[in-house]
């Protein structure tokens, strides 16, 4: 697998295409943002144990619907990962696990292997983003991307101003749609439909359409997550 003492973080160069997974029925992982995860489950321990001992690469998969009756087996996942990097670790006594993972890549789901350990392993392919077709289309979407998060932070003037510095800076559009995707408070299954858009005007104008008919009302309710998320420059 891909090279875990390698001095970029970031770096899937040498990425073999197995991927240790680990569903959840309520988060979806993007590319550029770190989520906090405890893990406390046996199989998902030794997850971690693993993933340590080697690259420390983990793919976070959304459980589709129905997976209640499932969940300690096998229930179908949606097609589309986020893979991700252990960015900083703590072991507990015993035995359960704090870390940060910092997500990579998207990945498509091609088939599941079958192994010994007691979590779910599967092959995997990297999806390449599309990058939007001119300049000034990227520019206009980043603008109309601008104005309709705006609308969700218009009674937090701390967070307007980090907004302000987000569209201001060097994140790509696509970089800023997965930021926003994985920090605003819409629903599982929009944010899992953007995770799966490799085409980024296509992911812009999902999102765009959907802050547009679901904006909050006014007062706008302060956003379940911090914001900005950590977050990686590339």
């Amino acid at each position: 697998m891909g090279d875990p003492m390698s001095d970029d973080p970031t770096s899937l160069g040498n990425y073999s295409g197995r991927a240790r997974l680990f569903p959840l029925p309520n988060l979806v992982l993007f590319p550029s943002v770190v989520q906090p995860l405890h893990v406390f489950e046996p199989r998902y321990r030794q997850l971690m144990e693993d993933a340590l001992k080697d690259d420390r690469l983990i793919a976070m998969a959304l459980l589709q619907p129905g997976w209640d009756d499932d969940y300690h087996k096998n229930p179908p996942i949606c097609p589309v990962v986020c893979l991700g990097r252990v960015h900083k670790e703590e072991r507990l006594p015993d035995g359960r696990w704090n870390l940060l993972l910092h997500g990579l890549a998207r990945a498509r789901v091609e088939s599941e292997l079958t192994t010994d350990r007691p979590y779910r392993v599967a092959r995997v392919r990297l999806m390449q983003e599309e990058e939007v077709g001119s300049p000034q289309k990227a520019k206009d979407l980043r603008g109309q991307l601008g104005r309709r998060v705006s609308r969700w932070f218009a009674a937090h003037e701390d967070a307007l101003v980090q907004l302000e510095q987000l569209l201001q800076g060097d994140l790509t559009l696509g970089a800023l749609c997965d930021v926003f995707g994985f920090a605003l408070p819409i629903g599982i299954e929009v944010k899992q439909q953007l995770l799966e858009d490799a085409d980024v005007e296509q992911r812009a104008r999902r999102l765009i359409a959907h802050l547009e008919e679901n904006a909050p009302p006014e007062p706008a309710k302060p956003p379940s997550r911090p914001f900005p998320p950590d977050f990686s420059a590339n």
